[in-house]
Protein backbone atom coordinates (compact mmCIF):
# COMPACT_ATOMS: atom_id res chain seq x y z
CA UNK A 1 0.00 0.00 0.00
CA UNK A 2 1.55 3.20 -0.68
CA UNK A 3 1.08 6.60 1.72
CA UNK A 4 -1.93 8.79 1.84
CA UNK A 5 -1.05 11.78 2.05
CA UNK A 6 -3.63 14.17 4.27
CA UNK A 7 -4.06 17.76 5.67
CA UNK A 8 -5.07 17.68 9.16
CA UNK A 9 -8.29 18.57 8.15
CA UNK A 10 -8.58 16.10 5.34
CA UNK A 11 -8.13 13.26 8.33
CA UNK A 12 -10.29 14.27 10.43
CA UNK A 13 -12.68 14.57 7.48
CA UNK A 14 -12.45 10.99 6.42
CA UNK A 15 -12.87 10.19 9.72
CA UNK A 16 -16.11 11.74 10.26
CA UNK A 17 -16.76 9.87 6.70
CA UNK A 18 -16.30 6.67 8.25
CA UNK A 19 -18.18 7.08 11.39
CA UNK A 20 -21.39 8.20 8.82
CA UNK A 21 -20.82 5.22 6.97
CA UNK A 22 -20.77 3.01 10.05
CA UNK A 23 -24.06 4.61 11.17
CA UNK A 24 -25.36 4.18 7.74
CA UNK A 25 -24.08 0.21 7.91
CA UNK A 26 -25.55 -0.31 11.34
CA UNK A 27 -29.18 0.93 9.67
CA UNK A 28 -28.49 -1.00 6.50
CA UNK A 29 -28.33 -4.12 8.41
CA UNK A 30 -31.82 -3.46 10.19
CA UNK A 31 -33.35 -3.24 6.75
CA UNK A 32 -32.02 -6.33 5.45
CA UNK A 33 -33.30 -8.08 8.87
CA UNK A 34 -36.57 -6.19 7.94
CA UNK A 35 -36.91 -7.80 4.24
CA UNK A 36 -35.65 -10.71 4.77
CA UNK A 37 -38.40 -10.94 7.43
CA UNK A 38 -41.13 -10.55 4.52
CA UNK A 39 -40.53 -13.48 3.06
CA UNK A 40 -39.25 -15.26 -0.26
CA UNK A 41 -36.25 -13.24 -0.94
CA UNK A 42 -35.85 -14.39 -4.87
CA UNK A 43 -38.33 -11.03 -5.42
CA UNK A 44 -38.03 -9.14 -2.04
CA UNK A 45 -36.83 -5.58 -3.89
CA UNK A 46 -35.93 -4.35 -0.51
CA UNK A 47 -33.65 -7.03 0.22
CA UNK A 48 -31.28 -7.01 -2.61
CA UNK A 49 -31.54 -2.77 -2.90
CA UNK A 50 -30.39 -3.17 0.55
CA UNK A 51 -27.43 -5.86 -0.32
CA UNK A 52 -26.35 -3.88 -2.91
CA UNK A 53 -26.32 -0.43 -0.62
CA UNK A 54 -24.29 -2.40 2.15
CA UNK A 55 -21.94 -3.72 -0.44
CA UNK A 56 -21.26 -0.45 -1.51
CA UNK A 57 -20.81 1.01 1.73
CA UNK A 58 -18.58 -1.78 3.15
CA UNK A 59 -16.30 -1.18 0.34
CA UNK A 60 -16.12 2.52 1.04
CA UNK A 61 -15.59 1.81 4.31
CA UNK A 62 -12.76 -0.55 3.60
CA UNK A 63 -11.56 2.22 1.04
CA UNK A 64 -11.16 4.94 4.14
CA UNK A 65 -9.84 2.66 6.37
CA UNK A 66 -6.89 1.88 4.38
CA UNK A 67 -6.56 5.20 3.78
CA UNK A 68 -6.44 6.08 7.48
CA UNK A 69 -4.24 3.40 8.43
CA UNK A 70 -1.44 4.88 5.53
CA UNK A 71 -2.10 8.61 6.00
CA UNK A 72 0.87 10.59 6.65
CA UNK A 73 0.18 14.06 7.58
CA UNK A 74 1.50 16.87 5.59
CA UNK A 75 1.11 19.12 8.77
CA UNK A 76 4.12 16.97 10.26
CA UNK A 77 6.36 16.66 7.39
CA UNK A 78 9.81 19.09 7.81
CA UNK A 79 9.28 20.64 4.65
CA UNK A 80 12.68 22.71 3.79
CA UNK A 81 11.84 26.47 3.71
CA UNK A 82 11.32 28.13 0.44
CA UNK A 83 11.54 24.92 -1.38
CA UNK A 84 8.11 23.61 -3.38
CA UNK A 85 6.86 20.22 -1.60
CA UNK A 86 4.28 18.93 -0.46
CA UNK A 87 1.93 20.67 2.02
CA UNK A 88 3.57 24.32 0.53
CA UNK A 89 1.60 27.07 -1.08
CA UNK A 90 3.71 28.37 -4.43
CA UNK A 91 3.37 31.22 -5.72
CA UNK A 92 3.53 31.74 -9.58
CA UNK A 93 3.97 34.11 -12.64
CA UNK A 94 3.80 32.83 -15.85
CA UNK A 95 5.36 33.64 -19.34
CA UNK A 96 2.37 35.75 -19.72
CA UNK A 97 3.19 38.01 -16.10
CA UNK A 98 -0.37 36.59 -14.68
CA UNK A 99 0.15 34.95 -11.35
CA UNK A 100 -1.58 32.17 -9.44
CA UNK A 101 -0.87 30.58 -6.40
CA UNK A 102 -1.35 27.15 -5.49
CA UNK A 103 -1.39 24.62 -2.49
CA UNK A 104 0.42 21.44 -3.23
CA UNK A 105 -2.03 18.42 -1.36
CA UNK A 106 -2.24 14.60 -1.63
CA UNK A 107 -4.47 13.16 -4.71
CA UNK A 108 -7.58 12.93 -2.14
CA UNK A 109 -7.50 16.53 -1.35
CA UNK A 110 -6.72 17.74 -4.50
CA UNK A 111 -9.40 20.44 -5.85
CA UNK A 112 -8.14 22.41 -8.84
CA UNK A 113 -11.02 25.07 -8.89
CA UNK A 114 -9.88 25.86 -4.96
CA UNK A 115 -5.94 26.03 -5.87
CA UNK A 116 -5.20 22.79 -4.40
CA UNK A 117 -3.54 20.51 -6.74
CA UNK A 118 -2.15 17.24 -6.16
CA UNK A 119 1.95 16.64 -5.94
CA UNK A 120 1.07 13.97 -8.80
CA UNK A 121 -0.25 16.36 -11.22
CA UNK A 122 1.67 17.62 -13.95
CA UNK A 123 2.53 21.15 -12.48
CA UNK A 124 3.64 19.95 -9.35
CA UNK A 125 5.30 17.38 -10.27
CA UNK A 126 7.26 20.32 -12.59
CA UNK A 127 7.56 22.21 -9.25
CA UNK A 128 8.98 19.94 -6.83
CA UNK A 129 11.63 20.47 -5.32
CA UNK A 130 12.03 24.08 -7.19
CA UNK A 131 13.21 26.95 -4.93
CA UNK A 132 12.22 30.73 -4.57
CA UNK A 133 13.25 33.26 -7.47
CA UNK A 134 13.75 29.86 -9.84
CA UNK A 135 12.33 30.07 -13.55
CA UNK A 136 11.29 26.62 -14.33
CA UNK A 137 9.87 25.31 -17.57
CA UNK A 138 7.28 22.63 -16.64
CA UNK A 139 5.96 19.97 -19.33
CA UNK A 140 1.89 20.18 -19.23
CA UNK A 141 -0.68 18.00 -21.35
CA UNK A 142 -1.23 21.67 -23.21
CA UNK A 143 2.33 22.10 -23.88
CA UNK A 144 5.46 23.35 -21.93
CA UNK A 145 5.49 26.31 -19.96
CA UNK A 146 7.32 28.56 -18.03
CA UNK A 147 6.97 29.64 -14.50
CA UNK A 148 8.56 31.67 -12.18
CA UNK A 149 8.27 30.86 -8.35
CA UNK A 150 7.61 34.22 -6.51
CA UNK A 151 6.77 33.00 -3.19
CA UNK A 152 6.27 29.75 -1.06
CA UNK A 153 5.15 29.21 2.28
CA UNK A 154 3.81 26.81 4.30
CA UNK A 155 0.01 25.21 4.20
Amino acid sequence: MSDTYLTRAGYEKLKKDLAALMKQKTQLSLDIGEAREKGDLKENAEYHSAKEKMGEVMGRIGQIQDKLQTAKLIDDLDVPKDTVAIGTIVTLEDSDGDTSEYSLVGEDESDPAEGRISVQSPLAQGLLGMKVRQTVEVPLPAGPRTFKILKVTRA
